[in-house]
Formats: C-alpha cells, sequence, structure tokens
C-alpha cells in the first residue's frame, strides 16, 4: 500500500466520523456497513467509501441531516440507495434495501456500537454483514476475490448456520459459502 492510499483511507475515514457523529446526533436509526465496518470489526482497511444502512422511513431525516453537514444529496436510479458526497467527493452511501430486502429496524437493533475512527457508532453484526455481501452476488457481479479476505477476517465472529440459511436461495452466495 503506498502512501496515496492511507491518504484515501484517512480522507474515508474522517467522512465516516462526521457523518456517523451527526446521524447519531439526529437520532436516525442506521448501522455501519460494508468495507468499513469490516475493518471496525478488525479485517484490514479496504475502504473506498461509506456504507451506512438506513430503514427507509428514517431516510429523510438522515439525508435532511447530511445536507445539513454541507454534504450533496444524489438520488441515483437504483431504488435501494441514496448517495452523499462531501466537499471533497467522498461518498457516503445511505442504503435501505439489501439484495431486495427492506432493512429493518431489528437488523438496525442487531448492531453493535463499535469504535470506528475514535468515535463509537452502530456497526451490522458480523453475521448480517456477511449476509449483506453475500445476498447481491449474481453472475452480473459475483466478485469472491475482493469477498474471501474481509469474510475470513471476520470468520470467528459470524454464525455460519444463519448465512447458510438466509444464503441457500441464492447459488451464487451458496457457492461461495463452499
Amino acid at each position: 500500500m503506498g502512501s496515496h492510499s492511507h491518504e484515501v483511507t484517512d480522507a474515508i475515514l474522517e467522512t465516516l466520523k462526521r457523518a456517523g457523529i451527526g446521524l447519531k446526533a439526529a437520532d436516525v436509526r442506521f448501522a455501519l456497513a460494508g468495507g468499513c465496518a469490516a475493518y471496525a470489526r478488525g479485517a484490514a482497511p479496504s475502504l473506498h467509501d461509506v456504507d451506512f444502512v438506513v430503514p427507509k422511513d428514517d431516510i429523510p431525516l438522515a439525508a435532511e441531516t447530511l445536507t445539513g453537514l454541507g454534504f450533496r444529496m444524489a438520488h441515483p436510479p437504483e431504488d435501494w440507495l441514496v448517495k452523499a458526497f462531501d466537499e471533497e467527493d467522498h461518498l457516503v452511501d445511505l442504503i435501505f434495501r439489501v439484495a431486495d430486502r427492506p432493512v429493518t429496524a431489528d437488523l438496525i437493533k442487531r448492531a453493535e456500537p463499535l469504535k470506528a475512527n475514535a468515535v463509537i457508532l452502530p456497526v451490522l453484526e458480523a453475521t448480517d454483514l456477511v449476509i449483506s455481501w453475500l445476498l447481491p452476488l449474481s453472475e452480473h457481479s459475483c466478485d469472491y476475490g475482493s469477498l474471501l479476505p474481509q469474510v475470513r477476517a471476520l470468520r470467528e465472529q459470524v454464525d455460519w448456520n444463519r448465512v447458510a440459511s438466509v444464503a441457500a436461495p441464492s447459488p451464487y452466495a451458496a457457492t461461495f459459502l463452499t
């Protein structure tokens, strides 16, 4: 890793901190997901953007909160997330559906408070995090290579029986598990 990727990682972590503190202060129900969540759970940093899962009902408050912090909101054609960009164009994804399943209050409740860049934020429970990576796998997006190190780093924290039962209907997720 060159120094440039460290700068990128530090900048993403700053964005994470600002957005996370803001969402927490506004009482938005959310949890950290994606690469930043894996990092908070001990995986190597592979940080390109910040992913938060948010129940759909809380998206307007989350968007208003980030706008108030100087983020620029964007509504992409995909109908499962909204995007927020900070002044340096670092991206925060507010995800309200994962693989056609709505983000639920229960999912958020299972999240655990962990330290991410010196702030305590709710982080997706390891099992839910792995499920969130496996369910979207398809013939069009089937990048086992980047997932393996992340999943391996979390393996002790994961309830593999729950992963297997949720992933069973997806041939790509099931293949990954074997």
